[in-house]
Order: C-alpha cells, then sequence, then structure tokens
C-alpha cells in the first residue's frame, strides 16, 4: 500500500512539504484509540538473538532511525511504533534556527536518493528537552548535537557542551556532528586538533555531570562525513583512542555526485547538499570496513549510508557496524523496513 498509493501522492509533493504532512498525520493518527498497538502489531518483530548491547546499552534490535527525521523530538512515541530499536533525534543546536532557504530538500527517485541542505534547522535544545520530557517508550533515544551558523569554530566547543549539559538527563547516549556539509564551515571541525579538543572536552564534562549526579557517563559517539582521505581516517581512529569516545557513526551525507541516474543539469539545478540513499552505500560500507579492520575492531560502529533492505544491513553488519541507521530507505521502502530486516536478522 504504502508503494503503490501512498509513496507516489507523497512524491507529488515538494519533499520538505511531503515530510510535515507525514508528521501532521502520523501525530493525529496516533491520539486515536488502538492505533499505537495496531502499529506495533504490524511492524514490531522481537526475537532474542535480535537484542545486542553496545557502549553500555542493551538494545532489542540494532535497527534504528537516524538523526534529521525528527530532529525536535515530536514524534519518538509514535516512530517507535514502527520496530525501531532506537532513534536519534537532532541535530539540535543551542538556540533555535530557521536553517538554510528553501527549497532545500530534493528527491532523485531513479537513484532512490535524497539531496539535502537543510543547515541544521531545528527548535533548540531547550524546546527538545520539553519534548523529551513527554515520552512514554522504552525506545532508547540519542542526542545528536551540533553548533550554531553564527557560532564561530573557534567557540564551537562552547555550543556543543551547551546542548550536552542540557540533554544530559533525556538522551542514553550522544552524537557529536561535525560532518554536515551544510553548514558553512563545519566539517573543519573534523581537523586532527579542534576535533579532539572537542571530544575530550565533551568527555571531561560527561564524566563531571555523571559524578554530579551519581550517575553512569552517556555514551559519545561522533559521526563522520564519508568523503574523508585514509589519512584523515586513521587521524578519527587515533583521535577516538586518545579521547575515550564511545563510538562513531558512519557516515554523514556526502557532497560527491558520481555515477548517478539522475540528470546532470537536474542535478546541478538542485545545488549544494548532502546526497544520501543507495548511491552512498558502498561508499559507507567501506568506511566502515576500514575503521573496523584499522582499529582491530576496537572501535564501535553504527553503519548508516543507502540501507534500503535487509541485505543492505547485513551488509554494513557484515562490514563491522554493531548497529545500523536507516533514513532515506525508510522514506523510499515505508513503515515496515524496521519489521523486514529485523525478520531477516533473525
Amino acid at each position: 500500500m504504502y508503494k503503490t498509493i501512498i509513496k507516489p501522492l507523497l512524491f507529488k509533493l515538494d519533499a520538505e512539504q511531503a515530510h510535515h504532512l507525514v508528521f501532521n498525520i502520523l501525530g493525529f493518527l496516533f491520539k486515536l484509540p488502538l492505533v499505537s498497538w495496531f502499529s506495533k502489531s504490524m511492524y514490531s518483530y522481537g526475537h532474542s538473538s535480535l537484542e545486542k548491547e553496545v557502549f553500555g546499552l542493551k538494545f532489542k534490535n540494532p535497527v534504528g532511525l537516524a538523526a534529521g527525521f525528527d530532529k525536535n523530538g515530536k514524534l519518538i512515541n509514535e516512530l517507535a511504533c514502527f520496530g525501531f530499536g532506537f532513534i536519534e533525534v537532532g541535530t539540535v543546536t543551542p538556540l533555535a534556527q530557521a536553517g538554510n532557504d528553501k527549497p532545500r530538500l530534493f528527491r532523485l527517485p531513479q537513484d532512490e536518493a535524497l539531496i539535502n541542505r537543510m543547515g541544521f534547522n531545528n527548535d533548540g535544545v531547550q524546546a527538545l528537552v520539553q519534548q523529551l520530557r513527554k515520552v512514554n517508550s522504552d525506545v532508547i533515544v540519542g542526542g545528536n548535537i551540533g553548533k550554531n551558523k553564527i557560532t564561530p569554530n573557534e567557540n564551537a566547543a562552547d555550543d556543543y557542551q551547551i546542548c550536552f549539559n542540557e540533554l544530559f538527563d533525556w538522551v542514553d547516549y550522544f552524537v557529536v556532528n561535525v560532518s554536515s556539509p551544510n553548514t558553512p564551515n563545519l566539517r573543519a571541525l573534523q581537523d586532527k586538533e579542534p576535533l579532539q579538543k572537542l571530544l575530550v572536552g565533551l568527555n571531561t564534562l560527561n564524566s563531571t555531570l555523571a559524578a554530579q549526579k551519581a550517575v553512569k557517563r552517556k555514551p559519545i559517539l561522533l559521526k563522520i562525513a564519508p568523503d574523508l582521505t585514509t589519512s584523515q581516517l586513521d587521524d578519527i581512529i587515533e583521535i577516538v583512542h586518545i579521547s575515550k569516545i564511545d563510538g562513531l557513526v558512519a557516515t554523514n551525507t556526502s557532497i560527491i555526485r558520481q555515477g548517478l541516474k539522475t540528470a546532470a543539469d537536474a542535478v546541478e539545478n538542485m545545488g549544494n547538499g548532502g546526497l544520501s540513499g543507495k548511491p552512498v552505500k558502498a561508499l559507507s560500507t567501506e568506511i566502515i570496513r576500514y575503521i573496523h579492520q584499522k582499529s582491530n575492531g576496537s572501535i564501535p560502529i553504527i553503519g548508516v549510508g543507502g540501507i534500503h533492505s535487509a541485505a543492505d544491513a547485513k551488509e554494513k553488519l557484515a562490514a563491522g557496524a554493531c548497529l545500523i541507521q536507516v533514513y532515506t530507505g525508510f522514506v523510499y521502502e515505508g513503515p515496515t523496513l524496521a519489521n523486514d530486516i529485523c525478520k531477516a536478522l533473525v
């Protein structure tokens, strides 16, 4: 039904308008009696072999929803009914910001891909906290944190620490996003010196807050770009070990445009932005495989990028990912994707 009726109708709308329409419809439907129960029975699949413990957290299954889909944490309870083992909210910044000018989200149906230049549009960290207070699901929630566009890179650490401090009580793990191509100069924070300083500072804050509140420290992961060179990946591995963070999310969207089926002039008219979906699958998998092998499997990795099927998920896991996340695949394949992957893994 999704692919034959719902998706064709949604794809007639502007991509961002369709996203907001889906959110409004889900928000309405899940207020009705039995909708949550029906969705769980239709789309959630549980089995003891799917359970995983990674960086100190117990996941009921390894399939997560990537950051960006529910930036402001408005539908965590609802999205949890579609079979996800974990949901990552954000990217969130200290202050609310509108993001880049519209249009800023584009479909490439021939490639089963998206291009976005959203620019960290979000309601700000305080608004996200208010949404997280309403969560009554047992789904694991990750907080993806970034910096405001107006914050210069030399002060970026302050923004990340503000978000970390505000979200500490409300999320199960953190993801540090320095790899989006849609905030000017953000990727410069992936350079060895600023990145190491940023992560060491966050881990220090992590230990301080954990001691003050008499709780366990929260796992910290770093989200990296798929466009890094081998030497940059070697630096990332070294930084993970030095800073003692807990793992990586590999990978974010890509700035590459090679090998697309969509006409070159159409892609050019879409402009700048990060490419996601099937065209980045192989690139993301190779990044995962390289890090896993180079680190001798010592770094837990959440694999994301081009997962549209159970076979894609198995490929990421075989390359060295402990967990996986979907986003573009969820848009193209529909609400059964997590369920289908889980059944195939069993």
